[in-house]
């Protein structure tokens, strides 16, 4: 077994980082597709689809939230133990996995609780209208049904990827979607379900793509498997992993607090077409962004690797590597954007009137995506340096300390169209964290590149 991973050290580093890379990419295009082919058939339901749509979007900060906690698991545990694998410790990694399974299944019983008590009151509070309350309730309440299939794919699938098996990383996350792509219509347009149809679609894809991705954890075919002697609540395996799991998980609960600031925001600036619009160039946005999550998944691996190996060069050179090609991508789909807006709105909406709001939206809203490449390739290698202050630093200035007094500021300021200038906050904001994130990586990383040239070097402390 020790031998059948040293790929990760030994492979050409563009092969291979392609290899890991083209799955965990192809996963994230594919995960994207779960609430977006969503939003997709709910906004071309006859007459109620505009309506329809601005109610799922009110429900996204929710969604987020659900899924902020399944990954900061998965990814606070997963590049631990990719980084105890590099140090030939198997058992010491199998027992994070364990832990992370455990605390997964709690995570999960809390949020559905929560979920179902409060979810009326949730909703009011992130945007929703009379209008749109009924719509978001309907998806909302069934949603909350699979919440532990949410937390168990998201969070175990990372230790798929940990270990170098990206393909079959893609293949749990494909068989979800492909599953949504075909049950979305049978449940919204011919069993006219409408909304609810939709939940019910998705809660269904999430369980096999839980199957699947148990299955494997649990079978010969895994380095690490979940065994029953491991799956325990350790504090002092878990602490580690939770305090590396912060930074993505403040990254995606912010995603969560700043639709909730924009949908309040717009809703009083712009009135429900405001609303709607948020959910195009949100739904926009996750397809530029998610696709560079899942560069940096791929490299995650071979920098956790070679770090808890202490190969200094690979590490460096794998990280050129992805910041090389993470900008190459956002630039590439930036200028798409700015050439063809319109394309990417008809593909929610049928209603012109709301494409011809969200076009210019949509300009503004993500004016700075072309240099955002170099913001993801530094924070998902902060993660797979085992780097968790800086991850957390990262996230919380880009939303917290910028983006959300922005949403409320910049209105004050350009009072002739409020409502754009709420979109304008995000571009503003977007390059201020570019520029902070990428001179915090350079002194970091030079601390952590010069402590591996130290005698008894060791990238993962003795509690784990």
């Amino acid at each position: 077994m020790a031998d059948s991973k040293k790929f990760l050290g030994t492979e050409d580093l563009k092969k291979l980082l392609w290899r890991l890379s083209i799955p965990t990419v192809t996963a994230q295009l594919i995960n994207v597709l779960y609430n977006i082919v969503d939003r997709i058939y709910i906004g071309h339901i006859p007459e109620t689809g505009a309506m329809a749509l601005t109610g799922l979007g009110v429900c996204m900060p929710i969604i987020i939230i659900v899924s902020a906690f399944g990954n900061a698991v998965g990814y606070g545990g997963a590049p631990r133990a990719s980084i105890l694998l590099g140090r030939n410790d198997e058992k010491s990694a199998e027992k994070i996995l364990g832990s992370c399974f455990a605390l997964l299944l709690v995570i999960s019983a809390v949020l559905t609780g929560v979920l179902l008590l409060a979810n009326r009151s949730l909703l009011l509070a992130f945007g929703a209208s009379a209008n749109t309350i009924g719509y978001s309730l309907s998806y909302l309440n069934i949603y909350t049904l699979g919440t532990v299939f949410v937390q168990l794919t998201l969070g175990l699938n990372a230790f798929i990827t940990a270990q170098g098996f990206a393909r079959t990383s893609m293949l749990s996350v494909l068989i979800g979607a492909v599953s949504n792509i075909i049950l979305d219509p049978i449940f919204i347009f011919t069993l006219h379900m409408g909304v609810a149809g939709a939940a019910w679609a998705t809660i269904l894809s999430q369980c096999i793509s839980c199957i699947w991705v148990l299955q494997f954890l649990c079978s010969r075919r895994s380095y690490l498997r979940i065994r029953r002697e491991n799956v325990r609540l350790d504090g002092s395996i878990l602490r580690p992993c939770v305090k590396l799991g912060t930074g993505t998980f403040i990254m995606q609960i912010s995603e969560s607090v700043v639709t909730i600031c924009f949908n309040s925001s717009l809703l009083k600036y712009g009135g429900d077409i405001a609303v709607g619009a948020m959910t195009i160039l949100h739904s926009v946005m996750q397809f530029a962004l998610l696709p560079l999550q899942g560069l940096g998944q791929g490299a995650q691996p071979i920098i956790s690797y070679n770090y808890g190996a202490g190969n200094k060069a690979r590490v460096q050179n794998a990280f050129r590597l992805l910041i090389r090609i993470s900008l190459i991508y956002s630039l590439t789909f930036w200028a798409l954007i700015m050439l063809f807006p319109g394309l990417f709105c008809r593909v929610f909406t049928a209603n012109e009137d709301l494409v011809a709001y969200a076009v210019p939206a949509l300009r503004v809203y993500t004016a700075s995506l072309g240099f955002f490449g170099m913001q993801v390739a530094c924070q998902l290698t902060f993660t797979a340096l085992s780097d968790a202050k800086s991850s957390v630093k990262a996230a919380v200035m880009r939303k917290f300390i910028l983006l959300i007094p922005l949403i409320y500021v910049l209105p004050l300021v350009f009072t002739k169209n409020q409502a754009m200038a709420v979109y304008l906050a995000e571009p503003v904001a977007d390059a201020a964290a570019v520029l902070y994130t990428y001179e915090l990586f350079k002194r970091e990383s030079r601390i952590r590149m010069d402590a591996m040239d130290q005698p008894g070097f060791c990238a993962v402390p003795a509690e784990h």
